[in-house]
Parts: structure tokens; C-alpha cells; sequence
């Protein structure tokens, strides 16, 4: 039997999508319950189409092909690819697709290159509103209109046709109405700036003010003409987006602004409608250790629900959700690990629904018939994800996924039934539809074929590493396929060791990773390793980097490596080391700070001053270059240029509009100071995640 990857090219390492990856993406349910849909390529390529899968009869078919001007980067708007950049999205044709929540018709919407396509009941898809630049639509719970942003305006358009109309003015260059700030989206996990009303009679919005932020040019340096990008960046201690919350009347045209309170150098975190139709947002102070839940009444004066502070900073969660009463289920980090409270609807805490040493990583959903909420958590085990059931009145969880690995989950529309997704380091994603006790219904994807034993592929193996105070920490080692009694192979360390990022998992992924594969097919032992400071090990062990990063990180990967020099087939001695973005900036720490353990080292895109990076990241893990001069001087690799000693190879996109290639550029005339050779590979179109390589 062939087996496509025992011996892998460097061009299969470089394709995509990677082997077994081709699978049904943005998963849901028809508004019925009665079949699946997702977006997926029958041709195995990045280009989707939207899919149905009907539970009754098995039949699937195609609801959507590729929208025109959707199937290539090249006909994607600046504003369309800068979005896909922020997701860090590689598939094309059919990205998105929306059915309205509460209408009594079945209203599909399918955006796509900037204009609008909509099925009602099923019927053929008809384009609405020819003039293209829709960016971000929306449609409104009954289904009869759709909200969008064009020209950085809100605007409104009936499903039903005729000429849309605009809600919003005053919008110029980095000033917008409805569209997430640059913050939000790459830092915050909120991509949208507008918010339909449950009754579709209002659209509360952000109205983001960029203007006093300077211009940070990015210069096209690889295309014919000349094409400059400028980019309001906001750099760490440097000032921010100014942010107004208002809501839009549909049927008057007013526009009523929310009082946010009197310190405005703050994050509009999350905003939301409750059930009554009061609106809500969730409200981050600048040093991102204040959290407070805000309902405006009518006037747009808050009343606050929900008040935390914690040290060092607060992560933020999913959207706040509120039951029919007004109850909230909140997820919070107040015991060290995040976990799910139930508030009553004036805020005050009734009960801790889950605990432990272990994390609620998601809240999917609530059943209030049932008194049942659904939440995946790390309760089995870091390395696997499950979903769970948590009673609202208190009693004990239960696990409702069975088979081992990472798992994800969809509520149907009845809490009814669920889509079940899940792979493991053997077996690549499949998709079943469950009860809501874990049975099946349905096998929606079998994804056949696509295990590693089949396609040639050697999971790695899990092991554990003690830090130097004592944190166990995991890891996973990618061994040559035939280890020769007595050979010592040199080792590579596949770094990342950022916060907010957990890599070694019971995943599909992790065996995929055709780099390592490959290293490991020639003759290299590949170490990965999740340092202290990364993600799902509670907020102490993420918060061990506090005001001081690129140090326990290093010492932990340290700690990794003698730990594998011990065994018998690890020459010590040999240790290379790479890593992309923070894994970019740890490899030049790595290489800086322990030359003695790191020879070799190829770091992609590396912040190499946190003062250059922006304010939302750098500064809730290292406050503000004011406020820690000594931290930032300390965690700049700039500052330890002159300690490198091994052979270092830097990798940057030059229109990488996340971490700048002025990073790459200052490391090179600090190294240059310090008399210190290095390699370069620069590519001049390409942005932080490179797509062409």
C-alpha cells in the first residue's frame, strides 16, 4: 500500500491544506434542526463551497458555490484581504454564511467579494444590491433586512430589494461607523462593530476614532508600482482608538450615545443585546485588569452588573450569556481557573456551577428548559477537549463526548442535539451528529483515509518536563522513524512559548506539522514544548511571564532540552531551535540568553522590541514602556544581540502588517553593531502569515 507522506518532499511540506485537513468548516444547524450545514471542498482545495446535510434522508447538497471575485487573493479588496488576515484565513469562495434566527422563513445569506447573495425557503440564490464594498453583513433575527458597513458608513438594504440606506455619517480615513477597530480584531477576538436588536428595530455600533494615531507606512516593495499602505498602529504605551458605543433607531434615524464612563482610554470588549432588549457591553480598563458588565437603559446610562479585578491582567471570554429571565452565565478566572458562574439579573452571584484545577475553555450554549448549560472544558485532561453538561442549580457535570482527543460542539437551534467534531494525534477531523446523551444520529464526515498509519505519518509521542520550580509541563517529541542503537541525533526545538497558545494537544494537528515529520524523517528529533506563560494551565502558570518575558519561557525550553539530552538517543551537544512570531522572538532569545545550549536558529517574523508592538498584547502581559522600563529593556532582543553566538537565520514577510519588518530590520543593525553575522530570507509580498511560500 503507498503511503503519500513516509517520505516526505520539501514541497509536500510546503502545500496546503495539510493531509486529512480538508474538512467541513463552520459547522451549524438549519434554523429547523432538521439538517447540518458547513462550508467545504469536494475537490480537496482551499476554494469552499457551502454544503447540506439533511438528517433524515442523508442527502447532501450545495446550497452555494464560490461567490465571483472570491476565489483568488488577487481579486480580494485591501480591506477584504486585511480581514482574512486578521482571522488568519487561508480558504477562498464561500468564507461566511448566515441563516436569521427568528424569522418564519428560512433566510440564507452568503456574502462573499463584497456583495450580497440571499435563499429564502430554499429557493436559488439571488444577488442583492449589485454595488459591491459590503463589508461585514449582518442579517437582522426576522431575516427581512441586512446591515452592513461600506465606505466605513453603516448601512441597512430589505431583503426584499430596493436601495440600501444609511444609518450613520460623519465617517472619513480612520474614522468608522460599525467596524471593529484593529485592537479588537487582532487582539481582543471581537472582528464585528455592530449588533442587531432582538427585534430588528435597532443596531447598536462602535464608532472608532483613529485619527490622532500617526500613519504607519507599509511600502510594496515587490509589486511594479508603487503602493503604500498606511496603517493606524497603535504601538505599546502610545495612545489608542478613541471608541463611542451608539445605538441607531431604524424607523427615526437617531443615533443615542452610551455613556461608557468618564475614563475613556478603555476597551469596548463585548456588546451585546439581552433578551428584554437592553443592551450591554462588556468594558476593559487600559491596563486590562478592571472587567465590568454594563446594561444602558434607553437614555444610554449604565448600570454595572458585574465588576472584576485581577492580577496581573483578565482574559476575556466569549459573549456574556443571559437566559430568558435575565440571568447570566458567566465565565470567570476569580478561582485561578476559569470557570462557570450563574449571576442573577441585577448581577449578584447565586452559584459556582464548575471548579477544579482545570479550565472551561467555551461556553456553548444553555438549555433553560432543561436547566443544563454546555461547556467544553479541560476536565479529562490539558492535552484532550469534551463537552459537558453543567446543571444551572447546582449538581454534578457531565461528559457527553466519548472518544479521546480535541473536541468541538454546535447546539442545535432545540437543544436537542449536537454537532460533535473531534480529532486525535491518529485520526484526522471527523464530524458526527449526537444526542444530548453523547449517542449518534448521524456520521456527517468519516473523513476516510485520512489516519496516520495510512498516510505514513509517525504521531509524536507525549512526555512530560519538570521547570526548575517544580511545573510540570508538557511536551512532544517527533522521533526518526528507525533510531540506530547507539546514534545520538542531534535535536530541534519547534518553539512558539507565547501566551494564549497551547500547542502540545491530543490533536490532528500536531501530527501534521509536516516540518517536524520531515526533520524527524531526516534523522532529527523534534521537541515541542508548552512553557510556562502558555495557555489552559490556569492564570499563575500563564501569568508566570508577567512584566518580564523571553525569560522563564527560555529557561523552561531550556529545561525541555536537558530533559531529552538525557536520553539515550539525543545528542545534546546538537540543538537547533525555530519558531514564527513569538516563537520567532523565542528563538532569538533562546539563542541570546543560553548560547551555550542553542546552535542553530531560524526565527520568522520576531518581535524584537516590545515597544514596537501594539498596545492591546504587549501591554497586558508587560504594561506600558512608562510604567516598565526595566521589563522592556530586559525582554528586547535587541538588548542581547551582542550574546549571540550560534548561526541564526531570520525570516520576515516585509508587508507584514502585524509584526512590522522594522523588527527584523532593528535586530539587523543591532547585530551589525555587535559585529555579529547572520543569514536574512525576506519576502517582499508577503504578511504575517505567509500564504504563497
Amino acid at each position: 500500500m503507498t503511503r503519500p507522506y513516509e517520505s516526505l518532499t520539501i514541497t509536500q511540506v510546503a502545500t496546503f491544506p495539510r493531509p486529512g485537513t480538508v474538512v467541513p468548516g463552520h459547522l451549524g444547524f438549519t434554523p429547523d434542526g432538521d439538517a447540518v450545514t458547513y462550508l467545504f471542498s469536494a475537490e480537496g482545495s482551499l476554494v469552499r463551497s457551502l454544503w447540506r446535510f439533511d438528517l433524515g434522508t442523508g442527502e447532501r447538497t450545495v446550497l452555494a458555490g464560490p461567490p465571483p471575485a472570491s476565489t483568488s487573493e488577487g481579486e480580494l479588496s485591501r480591506e477584504e484581504e486585511l480581514r482574512r488576515e486578521r482571522a488568519r484565513l487561508r480558504e477562498l469562495g464561500v468564507t461566511d454564511y448566515q441563516f436569521a434566527s427568528k424569522s418564519d422563513h428560512q433566510v440564507l445569506l452568503v456574502p462573499g467579494g463584497g456583495r450580497l447573495w440571499v435563499s429564502i425557503d430554499g429557493s436559488e440564490m439571488r444577488e442583492i444590491d449589485s454595488s459591491a464594498g459590503a463589508v461585514d453583513p449582518h442579517l437582522s433575527p426576522d431575516g427581512r433586512q441586512i446591515a452592513f458597513v461600506r465606505d466605513n458608513e453603516l448601512w441597512v438594504l430589505p431583503v426584499s430589494g430596493g436601495e440600501p440606506r444609511k444609518l450613520t455619517a460623519g465617517a472619513e480615513p480612520a474614522l468608522t461607523n460599525g467596524l471593529a477597530e484593529f485592537i479588537a480584531q487582532e487582539e481582543l477576538d471581537r472582528d464585528r462593530g455592530f449588533w442587531w436588536s432582538p427585534d430588528g428595530t435597532k443596531i447598536a455600533f462602535i464608532r472608532a476614532d483613529s485619527r490622532h494615531i500617526p500613519d504607519y507606512a507599509i511600502v510594496h516593495q515587490g509589486k511594479d508600482e508603487v503602493d503604500t499602505e498606511p496603517h493606524r498602529y497603535p504601538f505599546a504605551g502610545q495612545p489608542n482608538a478613541y471608541l463611542d458605543l451608539g445605538v441607531v433607531d431604524l424607523a427615526s434615524g437617531a443615533t443615542t450615545w452610551m455613556d461608557l464612563g468618564p475614563d475613556r482610554d478603555i476597551y469596548v470588549a463585548r456588546v451585546g443585546w439581552r433578551p428584554d432588549g437592553a443592551l450591554t457591553a462588556q468594558v476593559l480598563s487600559r491596563d486590562q485588569r478592571t472587567l465590568r458588565l454594563d446594561v444602558f437603559d434607553a437614555a444610554g446610562v449604565p448600570t454595572t452588573l458585574i465588576e472584576e479585578h485581577r492580577e496581573p491582567w483578565i482574559n476575556l471570554y466569549g459573549d456574556t450569556g443571559f437566559l430568558a429571565d435575565g440571568s447570566i452565565a458567566w465565565l470567570s478566572e476569580e478561582s485561578g481557573f476559569c470557570h462557570l458562574y450563574l449571576h442573577a439579573p441585577d448581577g449578584r452571584r447565586i452559584r459556582q456551577l464548575t471548579s477544579g484545577d482545570w479550565v472551561v475553555t467555551s461556553l456553548v450554549g444553555v438549555d433553560e428548559d432543561q436547566r443544563l448549560a454546555f461547556v467544553v472544558a479541560t476536565k479529562a485532561s490539558v492535552l484532550e477537549r469534551h463537552l459537558y453538561s453543567v446543571p444551572l442549580d447546582g449538581d454534578e457535570i457531565v461528559r457527553l463526548t466519548g472518544e479521546r482527543g480535541w473536541h468541538g460542539a454546535v447546539l442545535s437551534p432545540k437543544n436537542d442535539r449536537f454537532i460533535d467534531s473531534w480529532s486525535s494525534l491518529e485520526h484526522g477531523p471527523r464530524v458526527a451528529v449526537r444526542d444530548m446523551t453523547g449517542a449518534l444520529i448521524a456520521d456527517a464526515f468519516a473523513n476516510e483515509g485520512a489516519e496516520a498509519s495510512t498516510l505514513g505519518l509517525q504521531p509524536p509521542e507525549f512526555t512530560t518536563v519538570s521547570a526548575a520550580d517544580g511545573t510540570l509541563l508538557h511536551g512532544a517529541i517527533y522521533r526518526p522513524p528507525l533510531l540506530e542503537p547507539g546514534r545520538r541525533c542531534p535535536l530541534v526545538v519547534s518553539v512558539y512559548g507565547g501566551p494564549h497558545v497551547q500547542r502540545v494537544a491530543d490533536d490532528w494537528m500536531l501530527t501534521v506539522d509536516l516540518r517536524a515529520q520531515y526533520l524527524a524523517q531526516q534523522g532529527y528529533v523534534v521537541l515541542k514544548l508548552d512553557n510556562r506563560g502558555s495557555l489552559n494551565r490556569g492564570l499563575a502558570f500563564e501569568a508566570a511571564i508577567a512584566d518580564r518575558m523571553g525569560t522563564v519561557e527560555v529557561d523552561d525550553q531550556v529545561a525541555g532540552v536537558r530533559h531529552m539530552a538525557a536520553l539515550p538517543y539525543v545528542d545534546g551537544s546538537r540543538v537547533g531551535i525555530y519558531g514564527w512570531s513569538y516563537g520567532g522572538y523565542m528563538t532569538c532569545m533562546a539563542m541570546m540568553r543560553a548560547p551555550e545550549v542553542f546552535k542553530v536558529g531560524v526565527s520568522g517574523a520576531p518581535v524584537t522590541d516590545w515597544d514596537g508592538y501594539d498596545t492591546g498584547y504587549t501591554e497586558r502581559y508587560m504594561g506600558t514602556p512608562q510604567s516598565n522600563p526595566e521589563g522592556y529593556h530586559d525582554s528586547s532582543v535587541l538588548t542581547h544581540a551582542a550574546k549571540l553566538q550560534g548561526k541564526l537565520l531570520l525570516v520576515h514577510g516585509m508587508v507584514d502588517e502585524n509584526v512590522h519588518f522594522r523588527h527584523t530590520a532593528r535586530l539587523i543593525v543591532a547585530l551589525t553593531a555587535a559585529d555579529k553575522d547572520y543569514d536574512l530570507l525576506v519576502f517582499p509580498e508577503e504578511r504575517h502569515m505567509p500564504r504563497d511560500l
